[in-house]
């Protein structure tokens, strides 16, 4: 007969924190919410060889993660995982555009040549908005550098028609330039020693690879915990199908992908196994995540087959309806708690220590705090990045209020049939998602600054500087539904500034 679990499932907003005892060292400041992303042999003293900054990643959906908020993420210390239900071509070129943005080193977007006139570059920068214009030999971004001309070079009015760029430009034989890979901290030091707005830095050639200016190093400087690669550039993710693996991988990896997920609705299956096992063979030392699981029993399958990390979460999704269209699932607090549990008995058998990932189900920012107690090594988030001024949707304006766009990979819109795949003829026969808006949630920066901050605090009350600290100290609650109410603010009248006096 069928198996029936003696407990029901909960989510996360049947849990509260409870207090445990905060010293005197347990400040704010001292929290660190760095994570491992890739499985390890821990009892060996080994490290991952992939770690976050910050226990956040974006989904693999359409609405979410492309390369812009790849960056955005990246430069805050997590990783966004850019959807897979597009060409091979399209990911990959938006891989590339993640890899070979250099923090603080801008590919010029105004260029001229030094034969064009100073109405030319007039335009130009009513064009860019951009007052800084390279003069390269072919007006390229990465022709061979003759000049810069700037807006204090000219005076528009004062100039004769048709005067060359040349006759104003600052030659190459008097500017201060950086050789190809200087560091942005040995850029910003020559701008500051030669008093100077901008760094052009050129190749052996002499052919211009970027600009460096003044402002930037300071953007640089508010991204602390930026998360990047061996050659300083922003590490970015992949979501995978269990169909084109073999082909989309090459092309990822050339575009230079750090990590990728198996994206699918449910991952303890024979097509995962698989992929996991003929990816590892063909590519020695990639690094593939798999899910999504609810339980200990899917856990360790993905586990054995090799995943380096495992995402749970099946239908908590805010956009998700899997769990009406199918009546399949889990409590994604019940799932994070068994998994977590299975997670470390994996390691005290194994000595092998597999990340984990709470996908689905985060409303409130607590919630995150709440998954990383339960054993979540970090969570991913769709709805809450789709927000941002960085995601790929539209922005628009609802009943009078700003609104982005959101949809589901499970949607008409997405038809992403891949996740859903379970063999056989393609095509997705019904949906499993919803198209929907989410409120307008401004710059990532900002909020995740937020959310990073209120995670932070939440650890000092239960006296904890780290995440494992966190989940060894963390003392949970089941609360009712009475509690719930008494959580918010009641039995007050809330003022609303949108009331006025008469």
């Amino acid at each position: 007969m069928a198996f029936y679990f003696s407990e029901p499932s909960h989510t996360f907003g049947e849990y509260l924190l409870v207090p445990g005892y905060t010293s005197a060292d347990c400040t704010p400041d001292k929290v660190t919410l760095r994570t491992p992303v890739c499985r390890y042999n821990k009892k060996a003293g080994e490290k991952s060889p992939l770690s976050m900054n910050i226990p956040m990643t974006s989904a693999v959906m359409q609405a979410v993660s492309d390369d812009k908020l790849a960056i955005a993420l990246a430069k805050e210390g997590g990783i966004s995982f850019i959807f897979g239900s597009q060409s091979i071509e399209d990911q990959a070129a938006m891989i590339a555009r993640v890899k070979s943005y250099k923090a603080g080193f801008v590919t010029s977007d105004s260029n001229i040549r030094p034969d064009e006139t100073l109405e030319a570059v007039i335009a130009l920068t009513e064009k860019t908005g951009h007052s800084t214009v390279a003069v390269t030999e072919d007006g390229t971004a990465h022709g061979k550098l003759v000049g810069i001309i700037t807006g204090r070079d000219y005076r528009i009015g004062h100039f004769a028609s048709g005067a060359k760029v040349s006759e104003y430009m600052t030659p190459l034989a008097d500017m201060v330039t950086g050789k190809d890979g200087i560091t942005l901290s040995e850029a910003n030091d020559l701008i500051w020693k030669h008093k100077i707005n901008q760094l052009p830095v050129v190749d052996n050639n002499g052919c211009l690879v970027s600009l460096v200016f003044r402002k930037d190093y300071s953007t640089h400087e508010e991204h602390p915990l930026e998360l990047l690669d061996s050659k300083q550039r922003y590490i970015v993710g992949a979501g995978i199908n269990t169909r084109d693996y073999m082909q989309r991988v090459p092309k990822l990896l050339e575009a230079g992908c750090d990590i990728f997920v198996l994206d699918s609705s449910e991952g303890y299956s024979e097509w995962q196994s698989r992929a996991l096992k003929e990816l590892h063979a063909a590519f020695p030392g990639i690094k593939v995540g798999a899910g999504n699981v609810v339980d200990k029993e899917g856990f360790d399958f993905l586990a054995d087959a090799g995943a380096d990390f495992i995402k749970i979460g099946i239908g908590g999704g805010s956009i998700c309806i899997t769990r009406e269209q199918k009546g399949i699932g889990r409590g994604q607090a019940t799932a994070t708690i068994e998994v977590g549990k299975a997670r470390d008995e994996y390691y005290q058998k194994t000595g092998i220590y597999v990340p984990i990932c709470s996908d689905g189900g985060i409303v409130h920012d607590y919630h995150i705090t709440l998954a990383l107690a339960m054993g979540a090594d970090f969570v991913m988030l769709g709805r809450y990045f789709a927000r941002f001024d960085e995601s790929p949707s539209n922005k628009l304006v609802v009943n009078g209020s700003y609104v982005k766009e959101y949809w589901g990979e499970g949607s008409n819109r997405a038809r992403n049939w891949q996740r859903y795949d379970l063999g056989g003829k393609k095509g997705l026969s019904f949906e499993e998602g919803v198209d929907s808006y989410v409120p307008y949630a401004g710059h990532l920066h900002d909020g995740v600054q937020m959310t990073t901050s209120k995670v932070i605090h939440t650890m000092c009350n239960c006296g904890a500087l780290s995440i494992p600290e966190l989940q060894e100290k963390a003392k949970l609650t089941l609360v009712s539904s009475v509690s719930i109410t008494e959580g918010g603010a009641h039995d007050v009248i809330v003022k609303n500034t949108t009331l006025q006096a008469n």
